[in-house]
């Protein structure tokens, strides 16, 4: 995760080692041997926004914040424009000042038009206060389109309102799991990772057109990992769990941690999915399935 995060990084501070595009638009990366491309734009106050696309793996990240300590995950409230502040949650990277989008691409999406940007880091200021970002973004009329493009990301996504609407667990409250998606931790040299997938439900509780939203580090194999365990997974009708599901979309997050590695965090979350399991365990025996 290390190198992952640093090679983002280093692409956004050592500008004579790649490529860049000199236009009025936001800075661009690009070194075509690593297959990566990077979008980026700067702030005084010490805070950067990138979104990158590395070798088909399409990331969005905010740099220079508070550090986050031993948090693997964080709150961050954000609005574009005059919109009210939206409490989101972002994963937090092992430079603890960097935090890496869920969904990279609708973010990115609303990155494009440029304006009024805010960030409001929770207890992130002295004393336990909050801590505002009021950013003026550029418009980006070229180089966040090629981010995009260039990992088979839409321009325009009308999944993207939807996507929004859905919990970390990712199932709407008329259905349930029926089989949890279970990846197997990848040949990996990375102690811990994450994926988001998002799926199709069919009637029969099976998920179709599955894709990676996000994964970090990029070259852990966290997202195929996750991807395959979507083949076994099932859902179910909570309603009338015998029924057919109804046909809507499924996002899930999967942690990965090797044994020994985790943090208070990751521990209290393991139990809590632990807990939300016996539940499912029971609603379905009490539904005789």
């Amino acid at each position: 995760m290390k190198r992952s995060l640093a090679a983002l990084l280093a692409c956004i501070v050592a500008l004579p080692a790649l490529a860049q595009d000199a236009s009025a638009d936001w800075d661009l990366l690009e070194d075509p041997q690593k297959k990566l491309l990077v979008a980026y734009t700067r702030f005084d106050n010490g805070v950067s926004i990138a979104t990158r696309c590395a070798d088909g793996g399409f990331e969005a990240v905010i740099t220079g914040l508070p550090p986050a300590g031993s948090a693997t995950r964080r709150p961050l409230r954000i609005a574009f424009g005059d919109e009210d502040l939206a409490s989101t949650s972002w994963s937090v990277a092992i430079d603890d000042t960097v935090a890496v989008a869920d969904l990279p691409a609708p973010f990115a999406r609303e990155l494009r038009a440029g304006g009024r940007l805010r960030i409001v880091v929770p207890n992130g200021a002295a004393a336990g206060r909050n801590l505002m970002y009021d950013l003026e973004l550029p418009a980006s009329s070229a180089s966040i389109d090629r981010t995009l493009t260039t990992c088979e990301r839409p321009l325009v996504d009308p999944r993207d309102a939807e996507l929004e609407t859905l919990s970390e667990d990712g199932v709407p409250v008329n259905l349930m799991w029926g089989v949890r998606p279970e990846p197997r931790y990848p040949a990996t040299r990375y102690a811990r990772g994450f994926a988001i997938i998002s799926c199709v439900t069919n009637p029969t509780g099976s998920l179709r057109d599955c894709a990676i939203e996000s994964e970090h580090p990029r070259e852990g194999g966290f997202g195929a990992s996750t991807l395959a365990s979507a083949r076994r997974a099932r859902v179910r009708n909570a309603a009338d769990p015998r029924g057919p599901v109804p046909t809507t979309r499924v996002l899930y997050r999967t942690h990965f941690v090797v044994q020994g590695y985790q943090t208070r965090e990751e521990e209290e979350r393991r139990r809590e999915n632990r807990r939300l399991e016996r539940e499912e365990r029971a609603a379905r025996r009490a539904a005789g399935g």
